[in-house]
C-alpha cells in the first residue's frame, strides 16, 4: 500500500541532452535534417517501388515494407525530440512515453523479422530459382510481410502490458533520450523480475530467431553461388544480396551496442550516443545503402527523372 501511494508518476524527463549546455541550440536543427532525410529517403524509395512496374518482385515489395518501418521508427522518438527542443524542455508524460515505448518495441521487433523475410526471399530466388515464382506468390509476400507486423505488435504489447504494472516511487528521470524498456526498469522501486524474463524470452524470438535466420539463408546462398561455374553469375548473384547484407550488419550491430551494453563504465554520453544511432540514424542510413548500392533502384529513379524532365520540355513547346 505504500508503494502504491508514492508511484503517481504524471510526467518524465528525459536527461540523456542534460551534459550538453543549450543543447536546443545545436542539436535541433541536425535532428531535424536527419528526420527530412529519413522521411524523403524511404518515401523515395516506397514511391519509386509503386511506380516503376521492373521493382514489382518479392525483394522490392518486402523492401517497401522496410522502407514503412524506418519511417514509422524515426516518427516514434523524433518529433517528441524536435518538440522538447523548440520548448527547451525534455519532458514527457507518463501515457506519452508508455504510448512511444510501445511503438518502439514494435517497429525494432518488426524489422529484424522483415529482414530475415528478405533474407528467406534471396534464398529461394538464388537456391531454388525454378520454384521462385511459385513458393513467393503475392499471396505468400502479402501474408509473410504483414506478419512481421504483426509479430512486433504482440512483442509491444507483452512489454507495455507489464510495464504499465511498474511503479516509481516518485522517480521520474529517465537517463535515455526516449522512452524504452531498460531505462524504464532502472527506475522502478517494485520488483521487475517479470519484466526481465520476458524480455530474456522475447529476445530469443524477436532478435536472435531471425538473426540466425538470416546467417542460416546466407550460409545456403553462399553454397548456391560457389556451384555457379561462370564469374558473371556469381557476381550477379551475390550483387542481389549485398545490399540486404549491409542493412542487416547496419541494424544488428547497432541494435547489439544498444540493448547490449556492459553495465560497468556506464556513460550517459555514450549511452545518448549509441541511441541516437540506433534508432534514428540507422533509418536514414538504410535508403542510402539502396539507392547507392542498388542498379534497380538506381535506374528507377533515372528513369522518373528522365519522365519528369520530358513532360516538362513537352509543356515548354505546348
Amino acid at each position: 500500500m505504500g508503494v502504491r501511494n508514492q508511484t503517481r508518476v504524471v510526467e518524465f524527463v528525459f536527461l540523456g541532452f542534460s551534459s550538453i549546455p543549450n543543447s536546443h541550440l545545436y542539436l535541433f536543427l541536425p535532428f531535424l535534417a536527419i528526420y527530412l532525410v529519413t522521411v524523403l529517403g524511404n518515401l523515395m524509395i516506397f514511391i519509386l517501388i509503386q511506380l516503376d512496374s521492373s521493382l514489382h518482385t518479392p525483394m522490392y515489395y518486402f523492401l517497401s515494407h522496410l522502407s514503412c518501418l524506418d519511417i514509422c521508427l524515426s516518427s516514434v522518438t523524433v518529433p517528441k525530440i524536435l518538440v522538447n527542443f523548440l520548448y527547451q524542455r525534455q519532458t514527457i508524460t507518463y501515457n506519452q512515453c508508455l504510448a512511444q515505448m510501445f511503438f518502439l518495441i514494435s517497429f525494432t521487433g518488426s524489422e529484424p523479422a522483415l529482414l530475415a523475410v528478405m533474407a528467406y526471399d534471396r534464398y529461394v530466388a538464388i537456391s531454388k530459382p525454378l520454384h521462385y515464382s511459385r513458393l513467393m506468390n503475392t499471396k505468400v509476400c502479402t501474408i509473410l510481410a504483414f506478419a512481421t507486423w504483426i509479430w512486433g505488435l504482440l512483442n509491444a504489447a507483452l512489454h507495455t502490458a507489464l510495464s504499465c504494472k511498474l511503479y516509481f516511487c516518485g522517480a521520474n528521470q529517465i537517463h535515455h533520450i526516449y522512452c524504452d524498456l531498460p531505462p524504464l526498469m532502472k527506475i522502478a522501486c517494485n520488483d521487475v523480475h517479470a519484466n526481465e524474463v520476458a524480455v530474456h524470452i522475447a529476445s530469443l524470438f524477436v532478435a536472435v530467431g531471425p538473426f540466425f535466420t538470416i546467417i542460416l539463408s546466407y550460409v545456403f546462398i553462399l553454397s548456391s553461388i560457389l556451384k555457379i561455374r561462370s564469374t558473371t553469375g556469381k557476381r550477379k548473384a551475390f550483387s542481389t544480396c549485398a545490399s540486404h547484407i549491409t542493412v542487416v550488419l547496419v541494424y544488428f550491430g547497432n541494435g547489439s551496442l544498444n540493448y547490449n551494453r556492459p553495465s560497468a563504465g556506464y556513460s550517459l554520453e555514450i549511452d545518448t550516443l549509441v541511441s541516437t544511432i540506433f534508432c534514428i540514424i540507422t533509418p536514414m542510413v538504410n535508403p542510402l545503402i539502396y539507392s547507392l548500392r542498388n542498379k534497380d533502384v538506381k535506374g528507377a529513379f533515372r528513369k522518373v527523372l528522365e519522365s519528369q524532365g520530358k513532360s516538362k520540355h513537352h509543356h515548354t513547346i505546348n
